[in-house]
């Protein structure tokens, strides 16, 4: 299984980017999903997640600008991040897991990353 992210890049303050992530492999759809971030200095943290059945879980810091979905037609999810802020600063990952969890523990494919710089 390969994950490839791409999306990121450097805006400005109140910009808008959307993050997709591409699957190989089959059963795309059978996995929950999920986007974690990692800032210089800090540990990775889930940024949001979504389950095989669409239920989904964000972190409370990106409630209400990012939003996160999946094609499971294409084997590709999607973060659409609105509103960006400086704190959104990150490397951002996407994972596979076979749970359902705010845990990067719980994920075991990961993509290798991409980044996002938000200038204000």
């Amino acid at each position: 299984v390969q994950l490839q992210a791409s999306g990121g890049g450097l805006v400005q303050a109140g910009a808008s980017l959307r993050l997709s992530c591409a699957a190989s492999g089959r059963l795309f759809s059978f996995y929950d999903m999920a986007w974690f971030r990692q800032a210089p200095g800090k540990q990775r943290e889930l940024v949001a997640a979504i389950s095989s059945g669409g239920r989904t879980n964000y972190a409370d810091s990106v409630k209400g600008r990012f939003t996160i979905s999946r094609d499971n037609a294409k084997n590709t999810m999607y973060l659409q991040m609105n509103n960006l802020k400086r704190e959104d600063t990150a490397v951002y990952y996407c994972a596979r897991g076979p749970r359902f969890s705010s845990s990067v523990e719980d994920y075991n494919y990961w993509g290798q990353g991409t980044e996002v710089t938000v200038s204000s």
